[in-house]
């Protein structure tokens, strides 16, 4: 027990660093940064499958931009609902706004890489910003962004959204992917060390510069990339351009899923590719985190001294959220349900057991 009860304070314990330290430094979209007025271009580039819910937000979140060289292009990929009508409609209203059909997923790609590179044909801005569908930006976003690009020297840019949580499910699954980027990666180390272990991106919104972009071989490159924003991350430390991964704060926002079960699917399409470790090293590392993160709970009845991991687990939560912009509260009471979930995801993402995104099979 003591070997046990060792293993785990010791890690909650780097746990809990790493949290306070991102806490602290990790970069955000806010609008305590002064902004700046560029004069370059930039092509807003937004793959489209089936988002009638989404559309209007973020084209109507995009229009309001305090930031105005902007070229809005949706791809319209093969939608069965009113995707392509309520896109038309805008481009009747905007003239920066203008809608592509998407041509048929060829083999050997993924349907948004093939829909992404597409959109990329059509670019002619000096910066491509990739946004997804359901991403909703405030109306300085986009000048913080470039605001950051600017006074970093930065090649890429690429941002983790507060995520928009309704419903019971959601909570149980969705609060899940920040805790495990805050716990384990310093964000910070993204943009500062030139190590390829510090590395993270989030595909819901990643802007280039065009010729890193391009330098770098584009989606085409990873077309049949599952986790194609971490692929992107790597080939960007590789080839030593600077990126910086920041959370969205109060500026950019998104609304992902809408039930438990699309939450479920949605993440365990990504979880087990994001880590590109072997299957038996990531089941280990799954029940790591269920030692560390979930037995101290049941095993405090037996012991009280694990109250002090519990309560740097707990400590940890409350600053992941914050700088989440979440409910601190419900995160606290759901932690030990959250645990047994992401374990369950975990096997699902390893087994790709009827993964299917937007009506296409990944495998």
């Amino acid at each position: 027990m003591f070997i046990l009860y060792a293993i785990i304070l010791s890690f909650s314990f780097i746990s809990f660093l790493i949290v306070a330290y991102n806490y602290f430094t990790a970069p955000r979209i806010t609008r305590n940064e002064s902004k700046i007025s560029k004069s370059e271009s930039i092509s807003v580039l937004i793959p489209a499958r089936n988002e009638e819910n989404n559309t209007k937000k973020i084209l109507d979140s995009l229009i309001s931009q305090t930031y105005k060289q902007l070229n809005i292009i949706v791809l319209d990929d093969h939608s069965t609902d009113k995707t392509k009508v309520i896109v038309k409609e805008y481009t009747r209203k905007h003239n920066n706004i203008s809608l592509i059909i998407g041509e048929t997923l060829p083999k050997g790609w993924l349907g948004k890489n093939w829909a992404c590179h597409q959109l990329s044909k059509h670019a002619k801005g000096d910066y491509y910003l990739f946004v997804d569908a359901d991403v909703e930006l405030k109306e300085n976003a986009i000048d913080l962004l470039i605001t950051k690009m600017e006074d970093y020297k930065l090649d890429a840019i690429s941002v983790f959204p507060s995520q928009r949580i309704n419903g019971f499910g959601q909570w149980l699954v969705v609060p899940m992917m920040n805790w495990l980027l805050l716990s384990f990666l310093p964000l910070n180390q993204v943009f500062k060390s030139k190590k390829k272990s510090f590395t993270a991106a989030n595909g819901q919104l990643f802007l280039f510069k065009k010729y890193i972009y391009k330098a770098i071989g584009g989606h085409e490159k990873v077309k049949n990339e599952v986790v194609e924003d971490m692929e992107f991350a790597r080939l960007l430390k590789v080839n030593r351009y600077k990126l910086m991964t920041a959370v969205g704060d109060t500026e950019i926002f998104c609304s992902m899923y809408d039930s438990f079960n699309s939450a479920v699917t949605g993440f365990s399409k990504n979880f087990y590719e994001g880590f590109k470790i072997p299957k038996v090293t990531f089941m280990f590392l799954m029940f790591f985190f269920e030692i560390v993160f979930f037995l101290p709970f049941t095993l405090v009845f037996f012991d009280i001294g694990f109250l002090i991991p519990i309560l740097l687990i707990l400590l940890s939560r409350i600053y992941i959220s914050i700088i989440s912009r979440q409910n601190i509260f419900i995160n606290l009471l759901l932690h030990p349900i959250q645990m047994i979930i992401l374990f369950y995801v975990g096997i699902k993402s390893v087994n790709k057991i009827g993964i299917e995104w937007k009506g296409r099979r990944l495998v």
